[in-house]
């Protein structure tokens, strides 16, 4: 299966020689150009937060049977990796609790992590594996002990900083150093379930948290044994991202994106303590290589067509040139769109740029809420663009009739980082990276306090309001995130007109006082999209229509023809000139009538499309005469 596997070992082996070397001598702390505001900073309203209390309400306050989870660490569980699904569970209701304060929620937290502290084995490793058997690789144990670490961490860090929890998650460290690392002990790269083994190494970002508060060398220490093991069995992923090689032909037979994503966002961890430039141009390469080749218009990735069918949709396949190859039968698991959106999150804190934000908005918007059931309580495990959108089908498991996948849990995990990410803050002062409706408590650059309130009906409206009150005159940096969809956007102060260009920060510097008024207003033109050139010429005569952020489809549910040939009209200034109407199901976040030759159709945001019950969408429209 690993063709020059020598050769690789050996190239794997030089090249992070070198990078260990200048990590061993490495002291610098990278700082982040933009940080988290506190928690219960941020309070939203509107469109985004009825999503975020749908899911809190109806899954993580709801149907999460939290206690079943904790009974695969005491009985022992059927199916590989299951033992994941407790800390995905809590960590997004740690996330959850974060923004909202919420005692209930709290208290089920409170329950469910002594639960799992009760289980605890001797040798100190939380493991649905028996000691004399551990660490079982066939199994997912080292990926499973990786989200009990990872839900505890969170609960550590925004509910409940108990020392009984640090404590634990020490022991559990120290387990796995015990049973994993050089001969004698079994290496990283030889556990797991998959053809590359790549999930385990995913250790490093739980790692790295630890290693964090605690500042005990050993988990720096197994942190860098990860590193210089290349991250997979025979291929070196950290290796293979530095010297650029594209997503769906890195770790070989089995480049699973989820997995990859988490992986690199351990390094970016491991990057802030060493601050090692080679690692920094790893993380860099793979997410500009993961947005230009691999993301769909809706924001999400992965297919099983034409490269890796065998994964069945989660793996890297080129998607964004791919996307509208109609022999794709999965595609876009929730899992990797989550996944990426909290990658893009790491890659704007660390370098302050602002298009993982663009890249945030188009799938928060567009796949996030395009894969979560109208009631709340789950997300489709793959969407389509076209066909029938949603699917619930892949890896999980039943708790009478409620059926859990990883990915109905990792979509809460997507909604919980909305508010963590929507504004934050710098050093030189506050960023506004999402426009939803909200008010924000912070503080300026000189530690006073400052409020913000966004007054808009983004996206439905172009127009956003932000007023300023700092409390008292102070002169600090303001950015506004310009998205690069947005060619003519108008920004004022005050009524005074400010620089703003697409694809960029706004940076309004001034003398802030109580009472300023920010005035934005954004270019949501409607623009039509044609297909990529991909490897099937089946795939070639396509078109999409986008709205400002928002990806446009046809909807089976009001539209019986919906997936018969158009030919869109557009205007002479290549934009198409829609016209919004009142919805036709109550249902529908946004409605159009959208002009065809034969005239018009009418078209609704991808995120309303309800596809739980079979009806079908066409997103990428056919067009007439091909």
């Amino acid at each position: 299966m690993f063709t020059g596997y020598n050769l690789k070992y050996i190239t794997s082996i030089v090249f992070f020689f070198v990078f260990a070397l200048s990590t061993t001598f490495t002291s610098a702390q990278i700082e982040d150009q933009q940080f988290p505001l506190p928690p219960n900073s941020i309070h939203l309203s509107g469109y985004l937060e009825n999503d975020i209390r749908n899911s809190i309400t109806n899954w993580n306050k709801g149907v999460v049977p939290y206690s079943k989870f904790v009974d695969f660490f005491r009985y022992g569980r059927d199916k590989f990796a299951l033992g994941e699904m407790w800390g995905k569970a809590v960590r997004s209701g740690c996330m959850f609790y974060r923004y909202t304060q919420d005692p209930e929620l709290k208290n089920i937290l409170d329950i469910t992590v002594q639960d799992m502290l009760s289980v605890q084995r001797a040798n100190g490793s939380i493991s649905c594996v028996e000691i004399e058997q551990q660490p079982d690789g066939p199994g997912g144990d080292m990926w499973e002990r990786k989200y009990v670490m990872l839900g505890l961490e969170e609960y550590y860090e925004w509910v409940n900083a108990d020392p009984k929890v640090l404590e634990s998650l020490r022991r559990q460290a120290d387990c796995i150093l015990s049973q994993v690392g050089g001969t004698p002990k079994v290496s990283i790269t030889d556990l797991g379930w998959s053809p590359n083994h790549i999930e385990s190494s995913t250790l490093l970002e739980p790692f790295m948290r630890l290693y964090k508060w605690t500042k005990h060398k050993p988990y720096l220490d197994f942190a860098t044994y990860i590193v210089e093991s290349g991250g997979s069995k025979g291929y070196n992923l950290f290796e293979q991202a530095y010297n650029n090689i594209d997503p769906y032909k890195m770790g070989g037979p089995y480049p699973k994106a989820y997995e990859m994503m988490s992986l690199f966002e351990g390094l970016v961890e491991y990057y802030r303590v060493t601050g090692d430039p080679k690692l920094q141009k790893a993380i860099l390469n793979l997410y500009n290589n993961i947005k230009n080749k691999e993301i769909t218009i809706i924001g999400n990735a992965g297919a099983d067509l034409p490269y890796h069918p065998a994964v069945m949709g989660e793996a890297w396949d080129n998607t964004a040139i791919e996307q509208t190859n109609p022999d794709i039968k999965r595609m876009m698991e929730t899992c990797v769109g989550v996944t990426w959106l909290k990658y893009c999150s790491q890659i704007v804190r660390l370098t302050g740029d602002s298009s993982p934000m663009d890249e945030i908005e188009k799938y928060v918007y567009n796949g996030l809420l395009g894969a979560m059931k109208p009631t709340g309580d789950g997300f489709s495990y793959v969407n389509l663009l076209n066909g029938q959108k949603v699917n619930t089908v892949g890896w999980g498991t039943t708790f009478g009739d409620l059926s859990v996948t990883c990915c109905n849990l990792n979509g809460p995990m997507g909604l919980a980082y909305i508010p963590y990410i929507a504004v934050t803050n710098s050093n030189a002062g506050p960023v506004v990276n999402l426009y939803n409706a909200g008010k924000i408590s912070m503080t300026t650059p000189g530690r006073h306090p400052l409020h913000l309130v966004i007054d808009t009906e983004y996206p439905k409206s172009e127009k956003v309001v932000i007023k300023v009150d700092p409390g008292n005159v102070e002169r600090f940096t303001l950015q506004l995130r310009i998205p690069a969809w947005s060619k003519t956007t108008i920004v004022k102060v005050n009524g005074k007109k400010q620089l703003a260009t697409p694809g960029k920060y706004a940076e309004i510097n001034r003398d802030w006082k109580p009472g300023d008024r920010i005035e934005i207003s954004f270019d949501i033109r409607c623009r039509l999209v044609d297909a990529p050139y991909g490897s099937n010429r089946k795939g070639d005569n396509f078109q999409a229509v986008i709205w400002g952020p928002i990806v446009l489809a046809r909807d089976e549910n009001i539209d019986p023809n919906y997936d018969h040939p158009v030919t869109i009209k557009r205007g002479k200034d290549g934009y198409v000139k829609i016209s919004r109407e009142k919805p036709t199901l109550n249902t529908t976040r946004m409605e159009f009538s959208v002009p065809t030759t034969k005239g018009k159709i009418r078209m609704v945001d991808y995120s309303s499309v309800n596809g739980w019950q079979g009806s079908g969408i066409c997103t990428w429209l056919p067009k007439e005469g091909n």
